[in-house]
């Protein structure tokens, strides 16, 4: 009889994430298996000191930086002085020298004030310096770690108008001549463009080979023909810019190709497969943030005599949100052990992503209604959590693409 049809036979298979792992000389070692809301001394001391941050230094320019779609100039500063854009490169670079973990730390308390702010430190930290650590030769880490670590933000170059979701289908190319590349082509929906001192780019030096063509560049800003275009009037994350960039007949050395030719599609992949997991921790902060914003004012506000988080049916809204909370945070937290410790998790990661992001649209929903009319105005953050919230769904891998990749990891354990 087939497995299938033999419904209480034990199956053979097991979900991987189900499987525990036995941790050697456990007891003799005296290992305690801690919680995974356990942080190192520096964690905590980290996450206090980005807390603190972020209400001195960000909270009150939070409206103004959404309204005007700018990033304001002493917060970016700040970021750079406080150590939080490089906060993995190693002391010899000017960088913080701290954990994988404390990045996911720190995104999620900077998102619970700023999202648009948190998506800065995310981006710089996930993609850009991890780019250079992870495939950069010894001079082009001597040449850009100190400088993204001190004060130059970083900007990845993937997307195309014909290219989003199906990445690899690029079309801006790259022609060898000589010692030089020449790359031609036009990127769209590149963040942190207005400020970035340096791109990384993706073009194909050989379309006839696909995707095993894209090669990754390193451009400076200040080469002639990168153009930076109007940035985006968005609808959420305001303050983070969002820009077409062009090339025209740019001319790269060849020392500035990041890795080898023809694998930049492979370290897209990689790199990606970390950021989601900070932007996981985007939409964890965001999703709490606007929480903690909401609860004190339904114990404030008075309704029948009563106030409105003293009703049943609010307490039970309010209740199911937290534990979603509480699942979307342990989640985000065992991809990030997982990723730091060198163990599998893409899977992981792309649950994350996609749960966090679906919390977080549910939250700052649901905030607005237990608000109610101030909750809709802009004189209380709320509807701006809402708004920053829905581009979770969308970068760094839809909730769709998230939801393929979690299926085809199910199809190998299985």
């Amino acid at each position: 009889m087939p497995a299938y049809l033999a419904p209480w036979r034990a199956s053979p298979c097991v979900f991987r994430s189900s499987k525990s792992e036995l941790m050697p000389n456990l007891a003799s070692d005296g290992v305690v298996c801690a919680p995974l809301q356990t942080f190192t001394e520096e964690e905590t001391m980290l996450k206090n000191m980005v807390t603190k941050f972020a209400q001195e230094r960000v909270a009150p320019l939070v409206q103004k930086m959404d309204e005007n779609s700018k990033m304001e100039d002493s917060v970016i500063q700040g970021l750079f002085e406080q150590g939080l854009m490089s906060i993995e490169l190693g002391e010899e670079y000017g960088g913080t020298g701290a954990s994988f973990f404390s990045v996911i730390l720190v995104v999620e308390e900077l998102a619970k004030v700023d999202p648009a702010v948190a998506l800065l430190c995310e981006l710089q930290n996930t993609l850009i310096n991890k780019l250079f650590t992870t495939y950069g030769t010894e001079e082009q880490k001597r040449t850009y770690l100190p400088r993204v670590a001190k004060d130059t933000i970083g900007s990845f170059c993937l997307s195309e108008a014909g290219s989003g979701s199906d990445a690899f289908s690029l079309k801006t190319r790259a022609e060898k001549k000589g010692d030089y590349y020449i790359i031609n082509g036009s990127k769209m929906w590149i963040s942190l463009a207005e400020h970035a001192g340096v791109f990384f780019v993706m073009a194909n030096t050989d379309p006839s080979l696909g995707y095993r063509g894209i090669t990754c560049f390193i451009v400076d800003r200040n080469t002639e023909g990168l153009h930076v275009g109007k940035k985006e009037d968005k609808l959420g994350i305001r303050a983070s810019s969002t820009c077409p960039v062009t090339f025209e007949n740019v001319k790269v050395p060849e020392t500035n190709i990041l890795g080898q030719v023809g694998q930049g599609y492979k370290y897209a992949i990689g790199v990606l497969n970390t950021g989601r997991i900070g932007i996981a921790a985007q939409m964890l902060g965001l999703a709490q943030g606007c929480f903690d914003h909401t609860i004190p004012y339904t114990k404030e506000r008075v309704q029948f005599g009563k106030s409105v988080f003293d009703f049943q049916g609010m307490q039970h809204q309010i209740a199911q949100v937290a534990t979603q909370l509480e699942a979307a945070r342990l989640l985000t937290y065992n991809a990030a052990r997982l990723a730091e410790t060198g163990r599998p998790f893409i899977k992981e990661a792309s649950m994350a992503k996609y749960y966090t992001a679906e919390v977080a649209t549910l939250t700052t929903s649901k905030c607005i209604e237990w608000m109610g009319g101030v909750g809709f105005t802009k004189n209380y953050p709320i509807e701006k959590y809402y708004r920053d919230c829905k581009i979770g769904t969308i970068y760094e891998g839809t909730s769709n693409i998230q939801l393929s990749t979690i299926a085809k990891s199910l199809a190998q354990e299985y």
